[in-house]
C-alpha cells in the first residue's frame, strides 16, 4: 500500500483545505517545487497533486507548476487532477511526463469521456470520486449530485481505469481519522483498485487501512495531506507500516 504526499495547489501555492471549502485554506509552502523535492527526499513513491483553481475553473491553472516538478523530479510519478475535462488537457500533461490524470467531475457528467480516456492513455487514468455522505460531490466540491458514490463506482468496473481516487470530504484536512469503514465498504465493491483519501491524522489510520486491504478490500493506497504537513504523521515510518507484513 503507497502512502502518496499531497500538493494541492491555489495561486500557485501550496495548501490545504478544510472539508473542501476555499474559505478555510492553508499555505503549507510557498514553494511547491521545493515541497515536492522535500517529499521525495523523504522516500515518497508518488505524488499525489490537485489544481484547485483548476477544478472550479474547468482548465487547468497552474499546470505550469505541475510540469515544472515533473521535469525537476523525473523518477517521482505523479498523479494529478483537477480540470481535466477533456482528451487534449489529460494529453498535455502525459506528454510532459504526468504518469496519472485524474478525472473528477467529467467522470459524473459525462462516464463515457472515462472510457474514451482509458483507451487513449492506457493504465494512465484515475477516477476521483469525492462524496460528501456518501453522494458524489463535482466541480471543486462545491456541488453536490444526486449519485451515490456506489453506483459512479460501478459504473467504471470494465473502463480500464488505474484506480479510483475515493475521498470523504467530511474527513478531509479535518485531521479526524480515515473514514475507513466506508472506504472499506466501496473498495469491496469495486472492480477497481481504491485509494483513500481525507482525514489522514497518524500511523493509526495507516494501519486500520492496512488491516482492511488485509481482509479484502481492494485498497492499494493512501493519500495523506495536513497530517504530514503538520507533523502528526512521518512519510517514512508510515510507509514502513505500510510496507510490513
Amino acid at each position: 500500500m503507497l502512502v502518496i504526499p499531497a500538493i494541492d495547489l491555489k495561486d500557485g501555492k501550496c495548501v490545504r483545505l478544510r472539508q473542501g471549502r476555499f474559505d478555510e485554506t492553508t499555505v503549507f509552502s510557498e514553494d511547491p517545487v521545493e515541497m515536492a523535492g522535500q517529499w521525495r527526499e523523504c522516500g515518497a513513491r508518488r505524488l499525489h497533486m490537485v489544481d484547485l483553481d483548476g477544478a472550479v475553473a474547468g482548465s487547468p491553472r497552474n499546470a505550469k507548476i505541475v510540469n515544472a516538478i515533473v521535469r525537476s523530479y523525473p523518477d517521482l510519478p505523479v498523479q494529478i487532477g483537477g480540470g481535466i475535462r477533456d482528451l487534449e488537457i489529460a494529453e498535455s500533461y502525459i506528454e510532459a511526463g504526468v504518469r496519472y490524470v485524474i478525472i473528477g467531475t467529467q467522470a459524473v457528467r459525462e462516464p463515457e469521456f472515462v472510457a474514451a480516456a482509458c483507451e487513449r492513455f492506457p493504465d494512465q487514468v484515475i477516477v476521483g470520486i469525492d462524496a460528501k455522505d456518501g453522494m458524489v460531490a463535482t466541480q471543486g466540491w462545491l456541488e453536490v449530485s444526486e449519485i451515490s458514490a456506489v453506483s459512479l463506482t460501478e459504473r467504471f468496473a470494465d473502463c480500464g481505469a488505474s484506480a479510483i481516487v475515493y475521498t470523504d470530504i467530511s474527513r478531509d484536512g479535518m485531521m479526524k481519522g480515515v473514514n475507513v469503514e466506508a472506504t472499506a465498504n466501496l473498495a469491496a465493491q469495486s472492480a477497481v483498485p481504491l485509494i483513500a483519501s481525507g482525514g489522514v491524522t497518524d500511523l493509526d489510520d495507516i494501519v486500520r487501512l492496512k488491516q482492511a486491504a488485509a481482509g479484502g478490500a481492494g485498497i492499494i493506497g493512501v493519500i495523506a495531506g495536513r497530517a504530514l504537513y503538520e507533523g502528526t504523521l512521518d512519510l517514512g515510518q508510515a510507509q514502513a507500516e505500510a510496507d510490513a507484513g
